[in-house]
């Protein structure tokens, strides 16, 4: 090779490195901090991935995505807010409900931040209303109405013979006493007794479902919480072993061999904070950004679930299903 072809090759490559590094770094960055663990709640993570192509962002080609998992530990979201914030995103995707939300709203004055939280942003701090947030937080609400009275009406239809539904909380997410409430409210009406268990996280779950087991109760509802869902494959397969009905608020639940659930799709609602924070990318102001609300929510039930728990599912329930998992 002559010299001055070496050069010229060598100066190139010289040349292309930091040009491409730049490049990198004139990529937005977005982060994405969520209450659960990566390996039970990647499906929520690509559904995000999904509402942010939508919006014209492709991870990789033109815009670069950070994650933070808290791992079922609420206590560290605040640390890993503000890594997300030293990093220099564009914005935060605060998802797995109300406690990461506060964490990206409390790491930063200026960071717009999308959430997707399960109850009122308004009574918890994050909007001044629904309609205009006001400030650099806006998002998604997954569930404008509780549901627990609904999902102790649902499993009394399926099993009209149950007596006593265990109530299986986290007591550090901040709907849970309004859900409990809730739930008790609707078992008054139908005589049905409540029975509350509380699980903080992955390692309080075995003994919170022991602890259902020696009450003797026949069926369970799990709360809207992100470490309840990211155990869904612990607590349907306990609930089947032991012929306990087990009511999910979401699909996934049921999907993983629960009874059946009620609720707002998730995946929906990822979809949508991924599309709101492209939207703050190419300039929107959260501030003016209405928070989404569901418009339907989905009844599912897992008929396979049903036959081995020896019930059988009336014609008319079987009809205003959205889903039937056989």
């Amino acid at each position: 090779m002559k010299r001055r072809e070496f050069i010229s090759i060598v100066g190139g490559a010289a040349v292309g490195l930091p040009f491409a590094a730049m490049a990198q770094r004139q990529m937005p960055l977005v982060g994405f901090l969520n209450s659960a663990s990566p390996e039970t709640y990647r499906f929520n993570a690509d559904s995000f991935r999904e509402g942010l192509a939508k919006a014209g962002f492709v991870a990789g080609r033109n815009v670069r995505i950070e994650e933070r998992w808290a791992r079922g530990d609420y206590s560290v979201l605040p640390r890993l807010a503000a890594e997300l914030v030293a990093m220099g995103v564009g914005a935060i995707a605060a998802t797995g409900d109300v406690a990461s939300a506060r964490a990206a709203q409390l790491a930063s004055n200026t960071v717009p931040v999308v959430f997707a939280v399960g109850g009122d942003p308004v009574r918890h701090g994050l909007v001044e209303s629904i309609n205009r947030p006001g400030r650099h937080v806006t998002g998604i609400l997954f569930n404008p109405n509780v549901l627990g009275a609904k999902r102790v009406e649902l499993l009394h239809e399926i099993a009209p013979d149950i007596s006593r539904i265990a109530l299986l909380m986290n007591p550090t997410n901040p709907n849970a006493e309004i859900e409990e409430a809730d739930a008790e409210a609707g078992a008054r009406k139908l005589s049905l007794e409540t029975i509350t268990f509380n699980a903080r996280n992955a390692s309080e779950m075995e003994a919170a479902l022991e602890q259902l087991l020696s009450a003797k109760a026949e069926a369970l509802i799990t709360a809207s919480d992100p470490i309840l869902l990211d155990r869904r494959e612990q607590i349907a397969s306990f609930a089947l072993r032991h012929n306990v009905l087990a009511m999910g608020f979401v699909q996934q639940i049921a999907a993983a061999g629960g009874l059946l659930s009620y609720g707002p799709s998730i995946s929906w609602m990822y979809r949508q904070a991924g599309d709101y924070v492209g939207q703050i990318l190419k300039g929107s102001n959260p501030a003016e950004m209405p928070v989404l609300q569901p418009t339907r929510y989905e009844l599912v039930i897992n008929l396979k679930t049903a036959k081995t728990l020896g019930l059988t599912v009336s014609p008319s329930l079987l009809a205003r299903a959205d889903e039937v998992i056989e």
